[in-house]
């Protein structure tokens, strides 16, 4: 059965593969054209902040941990060539959620998927949003919604931007999603 929305899956790798298979499954997707089944690959990471003792001078050290270590996530589209793709990339032993004989797996749930990219400080959703520093977009979503504003930075990898929107005669500078503006 294939499904032609994009939804989210979860990779079992090997141990300390993670970023390795993120980059392969990359690579693959860009080098046999399948950019439009194949969308984002996260390795969920969180920065841990520790502070040295004094006896080795004291230093703030960050380190990144695994989230869930042994695990990739995956945004595509499920069909039979781009499960096959993913499937076979070096590093990947299999799908969460398959029963094994080439069935397909499950899903995450959307408020699993969800949960997860709001914890990394991610986007939830993708759009097709076009836009660069110094466009006028129109909030669409949120506490600002109805009003616009002008592009003052673009973050692509969280796919977030800041907009500077005139309220009572000032400039307020806000942190938006790409899913909140649209273009105008």
């Amino acid at each position: 059965m294939e499904s032609f929305e994009k939804q989210w899956y979860v990779l079992h790798t090997y141990s300390g593969y993670e970023n390795k298979v993120k980059a392969n499954i990359e690579s693959r997707a860009q080098s046999m054209g399948m950019e439009d089944n194949i969308f984002r690959v996260i390795v969920p990471e969180e920065t841990e902040t520790e502070t040295e003792s004094e006896a080795k001078g004291g230093k703030v050290k960050e380190t990144k941990h695994k989230v869930f270590p042994g695990y990739v996530l995956v945004e595509m589209i499920m069909t039979d060539e781009s499960w096959y793709i993913v499937r076979n990339t070096p590093g990947v032993t299999g799908f969460v959620g398959s029963h094994g004989a080439g069935s397909k797996p499950a899903p995450l749930l959307t408020e699993e998927i969800n949960s997860i990219l709001r914890s990394l400080d991610m986007s939830i959703r993708t759009t097709d949003l076009d836009v660069a520093v110094g466009d006028v977009v129109q909030v669409i979503e949120g506490a600002f919604a109805g009003l616009s504003g002008e592009v003052t930075e673009i973050d692509y990898e969280k796919e977030k931007l800041k907009v500077n929107i005139n309220m009572f005669g000032r400039d307020t500078s806000t942190e938006l999603d790409f899913n909140q503006v649209d273009n105008i």
